[in-house]
């Protein structure tokens, strides 16, 4: 299968999985009354597929590789966030692990791209593979 526009990228759509999720979490009352904590986990989340999609129209490997590290860096945002929120019961045990594993699989998946876009040789062939 080609990759031919971000949104076919396997790590983008679990970002938004992701994001779609921590909305869910951040409408709650409790939640949502912490301004400053429900802010921030939502920015780092869209921070994660934001800089994947951004990556996507890099002119090279390197900067594609990049932004991909901007992703993961916001995905452990995203994870201390999680803690915070389990902490101070806005989330469940239960919703905490979903959560957290859900950013894991997105990191993981970020991680594996990286390792994929640093041992290919030719430019631009990421736009033609998928993982």
């Amino acid at each position: 299968m080609k990759i031919a526009k971000f949104e076919d990228i396997k790590d983008w759509q679990e970002s938004r999985s992701l994001t779609n999720l921590i909305y869910r979490y951040t409408r709650k009352s409790n939640f949502s009354k912490d301004f400053g904590l429900c802010d921030q986990i939502r920015r780092a989340s869209i921070s994660v597929m934001s800089n994947i999609a951004e990556c996507f129209e890099s002119q090279s490997n390197s900067e594609f590789i990049k932004f991909l590290f901007y992703a993961k860096r916001s995905s452990g945002e995203v994870r201390c966030q999680l803690y915070i929120a389990k902490d101070q019961r806005y989330i469940s045990e239960e919703e905490f692990k979903v959560a957290y594993e859900q950013i894991i699989y997105v990191s993981k998946l970020t991680s594996k791209f990286i390792t994929y876009l640093k041992n290919i040789k030719t430019p631009q062939l990421y736009k033609l593979l998928t993982l």
